[in-house]
C-alpha cells in the first residue's frame, strides 16, 4: 500500500470550527487558494464531521477548558487548533485533545499550509503506528494460545515441548490450517482436531 502524500493538499475537505470572523476570512482566503473545500462550523456546537472530511481547524480558544477534550473531538479525522491563550492549564487541555498541528494567533496570511502538511502526515505517522501496534497484540494473543496448546498436548500425550509444537505443526499442515487457528481449535475443544480428509 503507498503512502498518499501529506503536501497533496488539493481537492482535500477542511471543516473550520471558528468563530472570529478576521481568523475565518484569513483561513477560509488560504484554503480556496490551496484548492481545498470548506464546510464552517461552530467550535461549541456539535463536532461531529460529515462525510469527506479530511480536516478540521478547531479554535481551542472558544472551547471551554472545563470540557471532556476527548469528548471536543471524537473523531480520527486529524485537526490542526488555533492557539492564543497559552496558559498551563489550557496547554495542558490542548495536549489532552492530541492535535496534529498547530497556529498561533494572531493568525497571519502564511503557515496555514506548513500546519496542514505537518498534519497530514502526524495523522498518517499514528495511523501507521496503531495498525503496527494492533498487529504486534495480535501476535502476542496468537502465541498466548499457541502456548496453551502446546502445553495441553504436552500433558496429553506426554511429550517434550518441542515434540509438542512438531506435532501440533504437522497437524496444522495436515488440516491446511494455520499454527494459531489449529492452536485456538485445541484450546477450545480440549483435543486435537482431526486432520480433513484429502480428496481423492
Amino acid at each position: 500500500m503507498s503512502r498518499s502524500s501529506p503536501f497533496a493538499i488539493h481537492g482535500r475537505h477542511a471543516l473550520m470550527l471558528v468563530r472570529d470572523e478576521r481568523e475565518t476570512a484569513i483561513i477560509r482566503r488560504q484554503l480556496q487558494r490551496l484548492g481545498m473545500a470548506i464546510t464552517e462550523g461552530d467550535p461549541l456546537g456539535p463536532a461531529a464531521p460529515g462525510d469527506g472530511v479530511d480536516i478540521i481547524i478547531l479554535d481551542a480558544d472558544s472551547v471551554p477548558i472545563k470540557s471532556d477534550p476527548v469528548a471536543a473531538l471524537k473523531t480520527d479525522i486529524p485537526f490542526i487548533v488555533l492557539v492564543g491563550t497559552e496558559t498551563p492549564s489550557r496547554l495542558k487541555w490542548l495536549l489532552e485533545l492530541g492535535p496534529a498541528s498547530f497556529l498561533v494567533k494572531p493568525l497571519r496570511s502564511a503557515g496555514l499550509y506548513t500546519a496542514l502538511v505537518v498534519a497530514f502526515d502526524q495523522a498518517q505517522r499514528r495511523s501507521e503506528v496503531a495498525k503496527r501496534i494492533e498487529r504486534l497484540e495480535e501476535r502476542v494473543r496468537s502465541r498466548r494460545v499457541v502456548l496453551a496448546a502446546v502445553l495441553h498436548i504436552m500433558r496429553r500425550h506426554d511429550l517434550c515441548e518441542p515434540d509438542a509444537f512438531a506435532l501440533i505443526r504437522r497437524t496444522a499442515m495436515q488440516c491446511r490450517t494455520t499454527i494459531e487457528r489449529l492452536s485456538a481449535d485445541i484450546v477450545a475443544l480440549g483435543a486435537m482436531p482431526e486432520p480433513m480428509p484429502r480428496s481423492a
